[in-house]
Protein backbone atom coordinates (compact mmCIF):
# COMPACT_ATOMS: atom_id res chain seq x y z
CA UNK A 1 0.00 0.00 0.00
CA UNK A 2 0.77 3.43 -0.59
CA UNK A 3 2.12 6.10 1.87
CA UNK A 4 -1.01 8.16 4.15
CA UNK A 5 -1.50 11.83 3.13
CA UNK A 6 -0.24 12.99 6.65
CA UNK A 7 3.06 10.87 6.23
CA UNK A 8 3.39 12.01 2.77
CA UNK A 9 2.90 15.65 4.20
CA UNK A 10 5.40 14.73 7.09
CA UNK A 11 7.85 13.89 4.58
CA UNK A 12 7.52 17.21 3.06
CA UNK A 13 7.41 18.74 6.23
CA UNK A 14 10.76 16.92 7.23
CA UNK A 15 12.17 17.74 4.07
CA UNK A 16 11.77 21.34 4.28
CA UNK A 17 12.66 21.78 7.63
CA UNK A 18 16.21 20.58 7.09
CA UNK A 19 16.29 22.87 3.80
CA UNK A 20 15.82 25.72 6.35
CA UNK A 21 17.96 24.66 8.66
CA UNK A 22 20.69 24.06 6.70
CA UNK A 23 19.94 27.93 5.16
CA UNK A 24 19.79 28.96 8.63
CA UNK A 25 23.29 27.19 9.56
CA UNK A 26 25.02 29.00 6.91
CA UNK A 27 23.42 32.39 7.33
CA UNK A 28 24.65 31.72 10.53
CA UNK A 29 28.39 31.08 9.42
CA UNK A 30 28.46 34.12 7.49
CA UNK A 31 27.04 36.61 9.43
CA UNK A 32 30.10 38.01 11.16
CA UNK A 33 31.33 39.27 7.43
CA UNK A 34 27.39 39.81 6.15
CA UNK A 35 26.67 42.45 9.15
CA UNK A 36 28.24 45.49 8.28
CA UNK A 37 26.99 45.86 4.64
CA UNK A 38 23.35 44.76 5.90
CA UNK A 39 23.75 47.72 8.34
CA UNK A 40 25.30 49.87 5.62
CA UNK A 41 22.42 48.78 3.06
CA UNK A 42 20.45 50.37 5.84
CA UNK A 43 21.64 54.24 6.98
CA UNK A 44 19.06 56.46 7.72
CA UNK A 45 18.26 58.94 5.09
CA UNK A 46 16.03 62.64 5.99
CA UNK A 47 13.41 62.74 3.22
CA UNK A 48 13.17 66.37 1.62
CA UNK A 49 10.90 67.46 -1.16
CA UNK A 50 11.82 69.81 -3.91
CA UNK A 51 8.94 71.32 -5.96
CA UNK A 52 9.95 72.90 -9.27
CA UNK A 53 7.90 72.98 -12.31
CA UNK A 54 10.24 70.95 -15.00
CA UNK A 55 7.28 71.28 -17.89
CA UNK A 56 5.18 73.77 -19.08
CA UNK A 57 5.53 77.35 -19.41
CA UNK A 58 7.72 77.27 -16.66
CA UNK A 59 10.30 74.78 -17.07
CA UNK A 60 13.51 76.30 -17.75
CA UNK A 61 13.08 78.28 -14.65
CA UNK A 62 12.38 74.98 -12.90
CA UNK A 63 15.43 72.98 -13.95
CA UNK A 64 17.52 75.73 -13.12
CA UNK A 65 15.92 75.41 -9.62
CA UNK A 66 16.28 71.31 -9.46
CA UNK A 67 20.12 72.01 -10.53
CA UNK A 68 20.67 74.30 -7.41
CA UNK A 69 18.92 71.81 -4.79
CA UNK A 70 20.53 68.76 -5.83
CA UNK A 71 23.95 70.12 -5.95
CA UNK A 72 23.19 71.13 -2.50
CA UNK A 73 21.83 68.02 -1.94
CA UNK A 74 25.30 65.99 -3.01
CA UNK A 75 27.56 68.44 -1.54
CA UNK A 76 25.89 67.83 2.12
CA UNK A 77 26.09 64.39 1.68
CA UNK A 78 30.04 64.06 0.53
CA UNK A 79 30.53 66.40 3.54
CA UNK A 80 29.08 63.64 5.92
CA UNK A 81 25.41 63.96 6.10
CA UNK A 82 23.71 65.43 8.88
CA UNK A 83 25.94 64.92 11.90
CA UNK A 84 23.41 65.79 14.74
CA UNK A 85 21.40 62.03 13.09
CA UNK A 86 24.59 59.91 12.69
CA UNK A 87 25.30 60.72 9.25
CA UNK A 88 22.02 60.47 7.95
CA UNK A 89 21.67 61.74 4.19
CA UNK A 90 19.39 63.46 2.52
CA UNK A 91 16.87 61.73 -0.01
CA UNK A 92 15.24 64.06 -2.44
CA UNK A 93 11.88 63.21 -3.51
CA UNK A 94 11.38 65.63 -6.62
CA UNK A 95 8.01 66.74 -7.48
CA UNK A 96 7.09 68.80 -10.67
CA UNK A 97 4.85 71.39 -10.42
CA UNK A 98 3.86 71.67 -13.71
CA UNK A 99 4.01 75.15 -13.85
CA UNK A 100 0.30 75.03 -12.23
CA UNK A 101 -0.88 75.75 -8.94
CA UNK A 102 -2.72 72.96 -8.92
CA UNK A 103 -0.21 70.40 -10.07
CA UNK A 104 2.23 71.95 -7.51
CA UNK A 105 -0.53 71.25 -4.46
CA UNK A 106 -0.92 67.66 -5.92
CA UNK A 107 2.74 67.24 -5.77
CA UNK A 108 2.37 68.41 -1.96
CA UNK A 109 -0.26 65.78 -1.31
CA UNK A 110 2.17 63.18 -2.85
CA UNK A 111 5.06 64.30 -0.46
CA UNK A 112 2.99 64.05 2.73
CA UNK A 113 1.89 60.68 1.52
CA UNK A 114 5.65 59.92 1.47
CA UNK A 115 6.62 61.22 4.72
CA UNK A 116 9.11 64.06 3.36
CA UNK A 117 10.04 66.43 6.64
CA UNK A 118 10.70 69.74 4.35
CA UNK A 119 9.85 71.04 0.88
CA UNK A 120 12.10 73.23 -1.07
CA UNK A 121 11.29 75.10 -4.18
CA UNK A 122 8.10 76.30 -6.33
CA UNK A 123 9.35 79.17 -8.28
CA UNK A 124 6.00 81.19 -9.71
CA UNK A 125 3.96 83.15 -6.80
CA UNK A 126 0.72 81.33 -7.64
CA UNK A 127 2.60 77.81 -7.38
CA UNK A 128 4.40 79.28 -3.78
CA UNK A 129 1.03 80.14 -2.86
CA UNK A 130 -0.53 77.20 -3.61
CA UNK A 131 1.63 74.44 -2.05
CA UNK A 132 2.53 76.20 1.33
CA UNK A 133 -1.13 76.18 2.08
CA UNK A 134 -1.23 73.12 1.39
CA UNK A 135 1.84 72.13 2.88
CA UNK A 136 0.28 73.87 5.91
CA UNK A 137 -2.62 71.71 6.57
CA UNK A 138 0.13 69.32 7.83
CA UNK A 139 2.86 71.48 9.39
CA UNK A 140 5.26 70.52 6.99
CA UNK A 141 7.67 73.15 6.76
CA UNK A 142 7.88 74.86 3.31
CA UNK A 143 10.88 77.21 2.00
CA UNK A 144 10.27 79.40 -0.42
CA UNK A 145 12.65 79.13 -3.32
CA UNK A 146 11.65 82.35 -5.57
CA UNK A 147 8.01 83.53 -5.18
CA UNK A 148 7.66 87.33 -4.32
CA UNK A 149 4.36 88.00 -4.18
CA UNK A 150 4.04 89.12 -0.24
CA UNK A 151 0.23 87.48 -0.09
CA UNK A 152 1.99 84.30 0.55
CA UNK A 153 3.63 85.54 3.59
CA UNK A 154 1.09 87.46 4.74
CA UNK A 155 -1.37 84.75 5.51
CA UNK A 156 0.56 83.98 8.70
CA UNK A 157 1.04 80.40 8.03
CA UNK A 158 3.69 78.98 10.72
CA UNK A 159 5.44 76.32 8.20
CA UNK A 160 6.45 79.02 5.68
CA UNK A 161 9.80 80.92 5.35
CA UNK A 162 10.91 82.98 2.54
CA UNK A 163 14.88 83.37 2.73
CA UNK A 164 14.62 86.06 -0.60
CA UNK A 165 12.76 89.30 -0.46
CA UNK A 166 9.27 89.54 -1.39
CA UNK A 167 8.33 92.35 -3.76
CA UNK A 168 7.64 94.87 -1.38
CA UNK A 169 11.21 94.75 -0.50
CA UNK A 170 12.64 94.70 -3.96
CA UNK A 171 10.78 97.45 -5.24
CA UNK A 172 12.14 99.85 -2.40
CA UNK A 173 15.46 98.45 -3.34
CA UNK A 174 14.83 99.29 -6.96
CA UNK A 175 13.31 101.91 -6.78
CA UNK A 176 15.88 103.51 -4.57
CA UNK A 177 18.60 102.30 -6.74
CA UNK A 178 16.92 103.31 -9.60
CA UNK A 179 17.19 107.04 -8.32
CA UNK A 180 20.38 106.53 -7.45
CA UNK A 181 21.74 105.34 -10.95
CA UNK A 182 19.39 107.95 -12.94
CA UNK A 183 20.68 110.95 -10.47
CA UNK A 184 24.47 109.97 -10.76
CA UNK A 185 24.15 109.96 -14.56
CA UNK A 186 22.43 113.59 -14.76
CA UNK A 187 19.08 112.13 -14.72
CA UNK A 188 18.42 111.82 -18.06
CA UNK A 189 15.05 109.65 -17.53
CA UNK A 190 11.66 111.14 -16.63
CA UNK A 191 8.94 109.28 -18.11
CA UNK A 192 8.24 105.08 -17.85
CA UNK A 193 5.89 102.60 -19.62
CA UNK A 194 5.11 99.46 -17.48
CA UNK A 195 5.14 96.36 -18.89
CA UNK A 196 4.06 93.33 -16.70
CA UNK A 197 2.23 89.75 -16.79
CA UNK A 198 -1.02 89.70 -15.61
CA UNK A 199 -0.87 87.05 -12.90
CA UNK A 200 -0.06 87.38 -9.68
CA UNK A 201 3.34 88.52 -9.73
CA UNK A 202 3.39 91.49 -12.35
CA UNK A 203 -0.03 92.72 -11.47
CA UNK A 204 1.21 92.96 -7.67
CA UNK A 205 4.44 94.61 -8.85
CA UNK A 206 2.94 97.24 -11.38
CA UNK A 207 0.58 98.01 -8.45
CA UNK A 208 3.36 98.92 -6.18
CA UNK A 209 5.20 100.77 -9.21
CA UNK A 210 2.42 103.06 -9.78
CA UNK A 211 2.17 104.24 -6.41
CA UNK A 212 5.79 104.62 -6.02
CA UNK A 213 7.16 106.28 -8.90
CA UNK A 214 5.66 109.17 -9.00
CA UNK A 215 7.30 109.88 -5.73
CA UNK A 216 10.33 109.50 -7.22
CA UNK A 217 9.93 112.07 -9.88
CA UNK A 218 9.15 109.73 -12.68
CA UNK A 219 5.75 110.03 -14.63
CA UNK A 220 4.70 106.69 -15.30
CA UNK A 221 3.30 106.84 -19.52
CA UNK A 222 1.22 103.88 -19.19
CA UNK A 223 1.24 100.34 -17.81
CA UNK A 224 0.65 97.37 -20.07
CA UNK A 225 -0.59 93.81 -19.28
CA UNK A 226 0.13 90.77 -20.70
CA UNK A 227 -0.72 87.12 -20.29
CA UNK A 228 1.06 84.37 -19.70
CA UNK A 229 1.97 82.84 -21.83
CA UNK A 230 2.59 85.24 -24.67
CA UNK A 231 2.93 84.62 -28.38
CA UNK A 232 3.38 88.11 -29.55
CA UNK A 233 4.28 91.51 -28.35
CA UNK A 234 4.27 93.33 -31.56
CA UNK A 235 1.08 95.41 -30.24
CA UNK A 236 3.19 96.26 -27.02
CA UNK A 237 6.11 97.14 -29.17
CA UNK A 238 4.30 99.50 -30.81
CA UNK A 239 2.90 101.06 -28.23
CA UNK A 240 6.20 101.27 -26.56
CA UNK A 241 6.77 103.12 -29.31
CA UNK A 242 4.25 105.61 -29.75
CA UNK A 243 4.20 106.78 -26.21
CA UNK A 244 8.39 106.89 -26.65
CA UNK A 245 9.36 106.75 -22.84
CA UNK A 246 13.17 107.34 -21.56
CA UNK A 247 12.37 103.85 -19.59
CA UNK A 248 11.00 100.47 -20.19
CA UNK A 249 10.02 98.39 -16.58
CA UNK A 250 9.33 94.59 -17.01
CA UNK A 251 8.03 92.62 -15.14
CA UNK A 252 7.58 88.86 -16.32
CA UNK A 253 8.72 85.16 -16.65
CA UNK A 254 11.63 84.55 -19.03
CA UNK A 255 9.92 83.49 -22.57
CA UNK A 256 8.08 86.96 -22.43
CA UNK A 257 10.78 89.02 -21.54
CA UNK A 258 12.57 87.80 -24.49
CA UNK A 259 9.84 87.99 -26.60
CA UNK A 260 9.57 91.73 -25.06
CA UNK A 261 13.38 92.56 -25.74
CA UNK A 262 13.43 90.95 -29.13
CA UNK A 263 10.70 92.31 -30.67
CA UNK A 264 11.92 95.79 -29.71
CA UNK A 265 15.39 95.45 -31.12
CA UNK A 266 13.97 93.97 -34.39
CA UNK A 267 11.64 97.24 -34.60
CA UNK A 268 14.54 99.54 -32.92
CA UNK A 269 12.98 100.85 -30.07
CA UNK A 270 15.63 102.09 -28.38
CA UNK A 271 14.84 104.09 -24.84
CA UNK A 272 17.37 105.15 -22.76
CA UNK A 273 17.35 101.64 -20.45
CA UNK A 274 15.28 98.95 -20.13
CA UNK A 275 15.17 98.62 -16.13
CA UNK A 276 14.03 95.18 -14.73
CA UNK A 277 12.67 94.16 -11.30
CA UNK A 278 12.54 90.64 -11.14
CA UNK A 279 13.04 90.48 -14.77
CA UNK A 280 12.13 86.73 -16.08
CA UNK A 281 15.28 86.61 -18.38
CA UNK A 282 17.08 89.75 -17.81
CA UNK A 283 19.45 87.95 -14.57
CA UNK A 284 20.05 84.86 -17.29
CA UNK A 285 22.62 83.71 -19.00
CA UNK A 286 20.71 81.90 -21.47
CA UNK A 287 19.14 85.29 -22.72
CA UNK A 288 22.79 86.82 -22.88
CA UNK A 289 23.92 83.64 -24.94
CA UNK A 290 21.03 82.94 -27.37
CA UNK A 291 20.41 86.52 -27.88
CA UNK A 292 23.20 89.17 -27.18
CA UNK A 293 21.94 92.33 -29.04
CA UNK A 294 18.50 92.32 -27.54
CA UNK A 295 20.44 91.58 -24.31
CA UNK A 296 22.92 94.29 -24.33
CA UNK A 297 22.48 97.02 -21.67
CA UNK A 298 19.62 95.59 -20.17
CA UNK A 299 19.56 96.05 -16.09
CA UNK A 300 17.69 94.20 -13.77
CA UNK A 301 17.56 94.37 -10.03
CA UNK A 302 16.45 91.05 -8.78
CA UNK A 303 17.94 87.99 -6.82
CA UNK A 304 21.55 87.13 -7.39
CA UNK A 305 24.67 85.33 -5.48
CA UNK A 306 27.56 87.35 -3.90
CA UNK A 307 29.80 87.59 -6.81
CA UNK A 308 32.77 88.24 -4.72
CA UNK A 309 32.17 84.55 -3.23
CA UNK A 310 34.54 82.14 -3.81
CA UNK A 311 31.64 79.43 -3.03
CA UNK A 312 29.22 81.16 -5.49
CA UNK A 313 31.60 81.56 -8.31
CA UNK A 314 32.54 77.51 -7.86
CA UNK A 315 28.90 76.89 -8.06
CA UNK A 316 28.64 78.63 -11.12
CA UNK A 317 31.36 77.30 -12.79
CA UNK A 318 30.37 74.14 -11.99
CA UNK A 319 26.47 74.67 -13.40
CA UNK A 320 28.15 76.51 -16.70
CA UNK A 321 30.53 73.16 -17.00
CA UNK A 322 27.27 71.33 -16.99
CA UNK A 323 26.31 73.07 -20.55
CA UNK A 324 23.38 74.43 -18.57
CA UNK A 325 22.80 78.63 -18.19
CA UNK A 326 22.90 80.44 -15.29
CA UNK A 327 20.56 82.46 -13.35
CA UNK A 328 19.51 83.41 -9.76
CA UNK A 329 17.03 80.23 -9.35
CA UNK A 330 20.34 77.93 -8.80
CA UNK A 331 21.87 80.10 -5.98
CA UNK A 332 18.59 80.54 -4.23
CA UNK A 333 17.59 76.65 -4.24
CA UNK A 334 20.99 75.65 -3.33
CA UNK A 335 21.04 78.15 -0.59
CA UNK A 336 17.86 77.31 0.32
CA UNK A 337 18.65 73.56 0.94
CA UNK A 338 21.43 74.68 3.14
CA UNK A 339 19.68 76.63 5.21
CA UNK A 340 17.56 73.75 5.38
CA UNK A 341 20.20 71.41 6.45
CA UNK A 342 21.24 73.14 9.38
CA UNK A 343 17.99 73.37 9.99
CA UNK A 344 18.04 69.89 10.89
CA UNK A 345 21.55 69.77 12.07
CA UNK A 346 20.48 72.49 15.06
CA UNK A 347 16.58 70.41 15.71
CA UNK A 348 19.09 67.13 15.91
CA UNK A 349 15.45 65.65 14.30
CA UNK A 350 13.82 65.13 11.33
CA UNK A 351 10.62 66.03 13.26
CA UNK A 352 8.79 69.00 11.00
CA UNK A 353 7.49 70.96 14.72
CA UNK A 354 11.37 70.87 15.32
CA UNK A 355 12.92 71.90 12.10
CA UNK A 356 10.33 74.96 12.35
CA UNK A 357 11.72 75.57 15.73
CA UNK A 358 15.16 75.59 14.30
CA UNK A 359 13.97 77.70 11.17
CA UNK A 360 13.15 80.27 13.28
CA UNK A 361 16.05 80.52 15.24
CA UNK A 362 17.98 80.52 12.24
CA UNK A 363 21.04 82.81 12.53
CA UNK A 364 22.34 81.10 9.04
CA UNK A 365 25.76 82.37 7.29
CA UNK A 366 26.91 79.58 4.88
CA UNK A 367 24.85 80.47 1.90
CA UNK A 368 26.31 82.91 -0.82
CA UNK A 369 23.74 85.54 -1.62
CA UNK A 370 24.36 89.21 -0.72
CA UNK A 371 22.24 89.36 2.31
CA UNK A 372 23.14 90.26 6.21
CA UNK A 373 22.47 88.27 8.40
CA UNK A 374 19.39 85.36 8.67
CA UNK A 375 16.65 86.66 10.77
CA UNK A 376 13.22 85.03 10.49
CA UNK A 377 10.50 87.29 11.35
CA UNK A 378 6.67 85.59 10.85
CA UNK A 379 8.26 83.45 8.25
CA UNK A 380 10.15 86.18 6.25
CA UNK A 381 13.88 86.43 6.25
CA UNK A 382 14.23 90.25 7.13
CA UNK A 383 18.37 90.06 5.75
CA UNK A 384 17.10 89.56 2.23
CA UNK A 385 17.63 92.06 -0.34
CA UNK A 386 18.17 91.79 -4.05
CA UNK A 387 20.75 93.69 -6.09
CA UNK A 388 21.18 95.15 -9.28
CA UNK A 389 22.95 93.49 -12.60
CA UNK A 390 23.72 94.58 -16.08
CA UNK A 391 24.07 92.45 -19.23
CA UNK A 392 27.22 93.84 -20.63
CA UNK A 393 29.40 92.16 -23.43
CA UNK A 394 28.76 88.32 -22.87
CA UNK A 395 28.50 88.08 -19.35
CA UNK A 396 25.94 89.56 -15.92
CA UNK A 397 27.62 92.00 -14.00
CA UNK A 398 26.44 93.12 -10.66
CA UNK A 399 26.68 97.50 -10.75
CA UNK A 400 24.85 98.34 -7.25
CA UNK A 401 24.98 98.60 -4.98
CA UNK A 402 29.14 99.48 -4.19
CA UNK A 403 29.58 96.85 -1.80
CA UNK A 404 29.51 94.50 -4.36
CA UNK A 405 30.05 96.48 -7.99
CA UNK A 406 31.85 94.53 -10.23
CA UNK A 407 31.25 97.00 -13.11
CA UNK A 408 30.29 100.41 -13.39
CA UNK A 409 26.45 101.08 -14.84
CA UNK A 410 26.47 101.93 -18.22
CA UNK A 411 23.20 104.37 -18.33
CA UNK A 412 21.64 105.90 -20.30
CA UNK A 413 21.97 102.72 -22.99
CA UNK A 414 21.32 105.02 -25.90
Amino acid sequence: MGRSVQDSTLAGISRRTVLKAGAAAAAVTALPFAAPSVLRAQTAVVKIGILQPVTGALAHDGDLGRAGAEMAINEINAAGGIKSLGGAKLEMLFGDARSTPEAGTQEVERMQAEGVSAIVGGFASPICLAASQAAARYDLPYLVDVGVSDQIMARGLTNTFRFSPGFGKVTQVALDNLTAINDKAGKPAKTVVLVHEDGLFGSGLAKLLQTELPKRGFEILETIAHPTPARDMSNVALRIRSLNPDLVIPSNYYGEFVLLARTMQQQRIKPKGIYAILGGAASNGRFVKEFPQAAQNVIDCNHWHDPKNPKALALRKAVEGQGKSFAYNVSLNYSNVLLLADAIERAGSADRKKIIEALNASTFAGHIMPYGPTKFVNGQNQGATPINTQIQGEDIKVIFPDAFAEAKANFPAA
